[in-house]
């Protein structure tokens, strides 16, 4: 079986701080040992793809402000 295959059959879930208009959200789903993250939007298009210790660093960063525009 694929990743390809994996996330045809992923789960999404919304993430917890996306719009209460659902507008403007981002959906993760876990498959094949990674943290798969699309735009709710698109959902066909590009997906980013992490291990679970590049998730954990890159929540860690956002939570802390790291990344704030």
């Amino acid at each position: 079986m694929s990743l390809h295959d994996d996330l045809s059959k992923a789960r999404w879930r919304k993430a917890s701080r996306s719009s209460a208009s659902g507008s403007d959200c981002v959906e993760l789903a876990h498959a094949a040992g990674v943290i798969a993250v699309r735009d709710s939007k698109n959902p066909s298009g590009h997906k980013i793809l992490l291990d679970r210790t590049a998730w954990r660093q890159l929540t860690d960063r956002m939570s802390r402000g790291e990344l704030d525009l």
